[in-house]
């Protein structure tokens, strides 16, 4: 008895003629016997989930650095609410759940220690470039499993590279996570500055609460129901013209507000330092990379992307270690 195939069957009889169906997919980077109980999309799900990288989110900043607070979200419970309300969205609309759900797991894996702010400081000043949408795909391609990568789906990938507005992923199921991840970090960024003392509900603009709520928890609804209701028996994945504008005007709001607020983001210039400081350090020690890394720099990848790939994989804590370490003087014990 072969359960993957019966899986697939399943996919055939119930799932909308829209969807991803895993019979279907484009295959892998490499060719690779089937499961013979999982489908495609499923075993990927579980490699992102199994992989170090998505461990390492627990420690990686989403808004706030180091925030004294168990309660402020990290990397990894921000890919969980994408996660959540992807897969929610996938049901209703009897989309591929196993394949939101990889893609959504894997989105950030390719993330920067403190946020975007170590983005920015890693495209500073690497020749290449460094955004994260693109590492998250060169992690699971090339530098999980010691150099071997992942081995995941086109399908995944594709949702992987596009999951920001400007993408445009080639399946419904990446077109849910891409607002997912948008509806997520602005409900949770919300939640988070309202902790913080830098927000109240009372400071939401009445054009944005009239139309999709004046609670955290009112907006997330609405922004899911919305979806599900306005791309329902559809070939596509959309929103409403009035909570598309809402969506847009809340946005431009957690700029001014939160995302650029001075106070919120007092530390972020240090941030930027230490990480530009380690990036220059380890281009001239690359003999302190992993042997990982070094034999990628023997096979023929830049140095540089490299030196990227070392400092980008760190955790805020490990970052913070090895820039004390390397700079920081210690007491002598004789």
């Amino acid at each position: 008895m072969n359960i993957r195939e019966n899986l697939e069957r399943l996919e055939d009889e119930s799932l909308s003629p829209y969807a991803a169906h895993s019979r279907d997919s484009k295959g892998r980077l490499r060719p690779e016997e089937q499961c013979d109980i999982r489908p495609v999309y499923q075993r990927d799900r579980d490699r992102i989930l199994h992989s170090k990288s998505f461990r390492r989110l627990k420690d990686k900043t989403q808004v706030f650095l180091t925030p004294e607070g168990d309660h402020y979200r990290t990397r990894l419970t921000h890919t969980l609410e994408v996660s959540q309300n992807a897969r929610t969205i996938a049901k209703a609309l009897r989309m591929n759940e196993d394949l939101v759900e990889a893609i959504a797991l894997g989105h950030d894996l390719g993330h920067t220690p403190f946020g975007h702010a170590g983005e920015r400081a890693l495209n500073a000043v690497c020749p290449y470039g460094f955004r994260h949408s693109e590492q998250s795909v060169r992690t699971v391609d090339l530098l999980e499993k010691g150099g071997q990568g992942l081995n995941l789906t086109f399908e995944v990938r594709d949702g992987i590279l596009n999951h920001q507005t400007k993408g445009m992923p080639a399946t419904l199921e990446g077109k849910i996570v891409r607002f997912s991840d948008k509806i997520a970090y602005m409900h949770h960024d919300m939640d988070d500055a309202i902790r913080a003392g830098i927000l109240t509900e009372k400071d939401i603009p009445k054009e944005i609460g009239d139309v999709i709520g004046y609670t955290t928890g009112e907006r997330l609804d609405h922004f899911i129901h919305d979806i599900v209701s306005t791309s329902y028996g559809k070939n596509d994945i959309v929103m409403s013209e009035p909570v598309a504008g809402a969506m847009k005007a809340l946005r431009q709001f957690m700029f001014e507000r939160v995302y650029q607020n001075k106070e919120a983001k007092s530390e972020e210039g240090k941030a930027e330092m230490l990480m530009q400081t380690l990036y220059s350090y380890y281009r001239h020690h690359l003999e302190l990379l992993t042997d990982e890394l070094i034999a990628l720099i023997e096979k023929g990848e830049p140095e540089e992307k490299i030196v990227c790939d070392y400092i980008g994989a760190m955790t805020d804590r490990f970052a913070i270690a090895k820039y004390e370490e390397i700079y920081i003087p210690r007491s002598w014990h004789g």
